[in-house]
């Protein structure tokens, strides 16, 4: 009972040391198990936990009946194996033969010694102690995992890719026997370095293999004219998102099954690289892909390239201005609200509000438009004006009942501004995709899964209400009527495309173009820009990120869709307009009475685009002088030559006049 006691306190005292086995990186594959990317462990090291459930069956059966052909029952030290070996050595004075068990393979694996006799002892100690702690199962995983196969290559799963190009779920009788050979002397056995010496190493245990009843004669033949293999680099798909996965992931999980698509995420990488190549040496681009069913994100490019500048950042996560990407949510709350219908009539004329006076992308006021037009348009004076009405701290508090934050700067002293229609706000492209999923699913938004044991809960998740669901469906309605980008033919005329419901943005400085899509039951949200967010010159929502959306969109397997019948539009009559009509020309900017400020005056200046409504052919004056329209762009453009007041007037085709006096500061 003492002794017993004994080796009780001393196992306890001196414990085995499993944390190497501890220190792997797990594998993020995608969801039908192809490998997207593993990371590197200490010196760099490929140091993949070993997973049983992909580990072909008929390798571990083979590896036990070679190596530990007792090894399901004995206690980490096989005595008829010592016996035999001590034995032989004695008649020999050599030693011809281990007596090495899996589990003491382990040990020494766990904590490498100089092969001596004390330490083998060592070794067995520690494997009867590691009997003791650890189930069969889960000792061959270890020795699978930790297991040399040359250079930096460690455990099976990282010599199958590296020297086979697959997983070890399945292997040939040949790869087997390598697999085998390779831990007992990896340097000099290196495939890729030493052909010849893998060759005949294999060949020694496919003779084992043969005397041990594991193959039959002719199958090691086989087996011994297989080719040897060289090392190719681990593949590295969605490098930023299955890196995040890999990082994020459980000590003891061996593989991270994510929502990602393979097969998606390599069409998308290379379309991504061309488009941020073709915006320029410092571009960069991003994109997103979500199914909604169960907001499975399908495949994510973080960046334009891992050459490219500021490639390694992940601009799927990064807080960039959405531009214009929010309107439709100012729209659907005001639909639902009942402050406006698709067709009301708002007024799209210079107006200040507070501090605030925005103007449209083009300078050019259209007096009245419906919210239809509005939203088709991105017009920004009416978007702002109904942010107005429904309060940018409410708006804002709905997003982040949504789980969606928009950041500001000094968000602790500042509060929520106009600006917010126009993407005056910080908002990373994975909440866009939350919001345009719960536009497209009813008004119901969740969050983004990663995994597809998160997919599986978000379908069982009701989801929180951003907007109800008639109000989502009236906004989904008018982005599917948007325009094309040019170049692309609009769905409703090519028989089996699904229609795309989309709206683009565009950030000041022209520093973020975003692009945010439904189609065919996926979210497809799109960035480009520069990593360090600094300005481009003219590069828009429109021209920069549609393009790429509607490419992205063409590569997604997605079900056709009729377009809608066509139904007359009205609105309901207290809802039909906020604006009252005046016969005549109306002028609408500059009103009468504004005050406006320009950057320059004279011929050179950019001038003030001119504004009114009323008649076919409208002529300006300025003090009683004509003003020509510009030739090329059609627009009439004003440039004071000074600082001052001035008598404007606009006359329609019947004589009928609309006046106002402005003073110009600068």
């Amino acid at each position: 009972m003492g002794v017993q006691t004994a080796v009780f306190a001393l196992d306890a005292l001196f414990p085995p040391d499993l944390s190497r086995g501890e220190r792997a990186s797990p594998v993020a594959l995608d969801r039908r198990g192809a490998w997207l990317r593993a990371l590197p462990v200490e010196d760099g090291r490929w140091r993949i936990r070993a997973d049983l459930e992909r580990t072909d069956p008929a390798f571990v059966k083979r590896l036990i009946a070679v190596e530990d052909a007792r090894f399901w029952i004995h206690p980490g030290v096989d005595p008829l194996a010592v016996a035999r070996a001590t034995a032989s050595a004695a008649v020999t004075g050599q030693v011809t033969s281990g007596a090495s068990t899996l589990t003491m393979q382990t040990s020494r694996l766990l904590t490498p010694r100089p092969r001596t006799v004390p330490n083998k002892l060592v070794e067995m100690v520690r494997a009867v102690q590691i009997e003791a702690r650890l189930s069969k199962r889960e000792i061959l995983a270890l020795y699978l995992t930790l297991a040399p196969y040359g250079g930096n290559l460690e455990g099976v799963r990282a010599a199958s890719l590296s020297y086979f190009g697959h997983e070890p779920s399945a292997l040939t009788p040949g790869e087997q026997a390598l697999l085998i050979a390779l831990p007992q002397s990896p340097e000099a056995r290196r495939p890729d370095r030493r052909p010849a010496q893998a060759k005949t190493a294999r060949q020694e245990v496919l003779a084992k293999m043969v005397r041990a009843g594991a193959l039959s004669s002719l199958e090691a033949d086989e087996a011994a004219s297989e080719p040897i293999p060289g090392r190719s680099p681990f593949p590295a798909l969605a490098w930023h998102a299955a890196g995040e996965l890999a990082r994020q992931a459980r000590a003891d999980e061996a593989s991270v099954v994510s929502t990602l698509d393979a097969s998606l995420q390599a069409r998308l990488e290379p379309l991504v690289q061309r488009a941020a190549a073709a915006q320029g040496p410092a571009a960069s681009a991003a994109v997103l892909v979500v199914a909604l069913d169960g907001r499975a994100v399908r495949a994510s490019v973080g960046s334009g390239g891992l050459d490219r500048p500021g490639g390694w950042i992940d601009m799927t996560r990064a807080l960039r201005s959405p531009g214009s990407a929010l309107k439709p949510f100012i729209y659907a709350m005001a639909f639902e609200r009942g402050i406006a219908a698709p067709d009301t009539r708002l007024a799209d004329a210079p107006a200040r509000f507070a501090d605030y006076q925005p103007e449209n992308f083009d300078r050019v006021f259209h007096d009245e438009v419906t919210a239809r037009e509005a939203l088709t348009h991105s017009l920004n004076v009416p978007a702002v004006d109904t942010l107005a009405r429904l309060g940018p701290e409410a708006f804002e508090a709905r997003l982040a009942n949504a789980g969606v934050t928009l950041w500001r700067p000094r968000m602790e002293t500042r509060q929520a501004g106009l600006a917010i229609a126009l993407g005056g706000v910080g908002l990373s492209l994975r909440d866009l995709a939350v919001l345009y999923g719960a536009l497209a699913d009813e008004g119901l938004a969740k969050p983004l899964a990663w995994t597809e044991a998160d997919a599986e809960a978000r379908r069982r998740e009701r989801g929180v209400r951003l907007v109800q669901a008639k109000a989502a469906e009236e906004v989904m309605a008018i982005l599917r009527e948007t325009p094309p980008p040019a170049g692309a033919t609009p769905a409703a005329l090519v028989r089996g495309r699904p229609l795309m419901a989309y709206k683009t943005g565009t950030s000041y400085g022209f520093r973020d173009a975003v692009a945010a899509g439904v189609v065919g039951g996926n979210v497809i949200v799109v960035w480009t820009g520069r990593a360090d967010g600094g300005a481009r010159g003219g590069l828009t929502g429109r021209d920069a990120a549609l393009p790429l959306l509607f490419q992205a969109a063409d590569l997604i397997d997605a079900p056709p869709a009729a377009p809608p019948p066509l139904a007359p539009r009205s609105a309901p009559r207290a809802l039909d307009s906020l604006t009252r009509t005046a016969e005549g020309p109306r002028m609408i900017f500059p009103p009468d009475g504004s005050v406006v400020q320009v950057d320059a005056f004279g011929p050179a200046s950019r001038g003030l685009v001119l504004a009114a409504s009323g008649g076919e052919t409208l002529s300006w004056y300025v003090a009683g002088r004509p003003l020509q329209a510009d030739p090329v762009s059609g627009q009439v453009i004003w440039r004071p030559s000074g600082p001052g007041f001035y008598d404007l007037s606009v006359v329609d085709e019947r004589g009928r006049a609309a006046r106002s006096k402005v003073r110009v500061t600068g």
